[in-house]
């Protein structure tokens, strides 16, 4: 397998063979070995060039996750003489992503140069297990999810309009008035609907209104210019609200709590470069200051 891998990322057998220390003929016998007991052809090897089959590609992926996690697994026995390493697939909301974790990944790889990084940024919700994404930060009750979760920051959302939108359409002082208000929604295919607290239990709403928006970004900025209702996060409008270019409305019914969780898929064993992620965003996050 680590030959394999060698063979895809320098792409050809003489330089891995020269990476390997071993004659070319040796890498070409251990692809024929590997390809003759899994009884499929990984790799379309002519005189100019390699490239991967459909399952090539797909095997390559798989042994750069069992490898790392193997590397992972004899760290964590070996008091720590050995550093977090592999290939970390992220993923994140798209607006939270680009404000809170893009920009705190220099110093993460800075503190740990041998963790690969991809950053998938989007408002759907990742299939972890299908998308084989190693975490995915979720900001979200995570109510029967069946996903592990780790408790990143607090977070609540909030009902929040401009005062020209208030002032033309009035103000909503119900769940009620909510069918009479113009709400921009994610969409139906991707918005699961806006959460309230109704005397003392958890009411979801499905809203709907003439704009509709797979990015929560732009819904913020429609809302700053007067489209309509928003449902959006306390880290996202908090600024905006302290100038005066959103207010809130509905809080009595607002949701007392919507924390940002970093979710993996249920596992035994969580990889030291996940578990080096989580609490590196953990510690940014607490850090004195940090969401003011």
């Amino acid at each position: 397998m680590e030959t394999f891998i060698s063979v895809v990322d320098t792409g050809s057998l003489t330089a891995a063979a020269r990476r390997e220390g071993v004659v070319p003929a040796v890498i070409g016998r251990r692809l024929d070995a590997l390809e003759e007991r899994l009884s499929a052809r990984l790799l379309v090897r002519t005189t100019r060039r390699l490239s991967l089959t459909s399952e090539g590609s797909a095997f390559y992926e798989d042994c750069q996750r069992i490898l790392a996690e193997l590397a992972d697994a004899e760290a964590a026995v070996s008091s720590g003489t050995t550093r977090a390493r592999g290939h970390l697939r992220l993923s994140a909301p798209a607006g939270f992503g680009r404000r809170h974790v893009a920009p705190h990944l220099a110093s993460f790889r800075l503190a740990h140069p041998d963790i690969r990084v991809t950053l998938d940024l989007s408002d759907r919700l990742v299939d972890l297990v299908r998308e084989q994404v190693d975490c995915a930060i979720r900001i979200s009750d995570l109510a029967d999810s069946g996903l592990v979760a780790v408790r990143l920051a607090e977070n609540r959302r909030v009902v929040v309009a401009s005062p020209a939108y208030l002032a033309r359409a009035g103000i909503p002082r119900s769940l009620d008035d909510l069918s009479g208000h113009t709400c921009l929604s994610l969409g139906e295919s991707q918005s699961r609907g806006w959460t309230f607290q109704l005397d003392g239990r958890p009411v979801n709403l499905k809203v709907s209104g003439p704009l509709e928006c797979n990015d929560g970004a732009v819904l913020h900025d429609w809302a700053v210019q007067g489209l309509g209702l928003a449902w959006r996060s306390w880290w996202e409008v908090k600024d905006d609200l302290a100038e005066g270019r959103l207010v809130t409305v509905l809080d009595a019914f607002a949701s007392p709590d919507y924390p940002i969780f970093a979710v993996v898929p249920e596992r035994k064993y969580l990889p030291q470069r996940v578990r080096s992620f989580i609490d590196h965003l953990k510690a940014v996050y607490g850090a004195p200051g940090y969401w003011d």
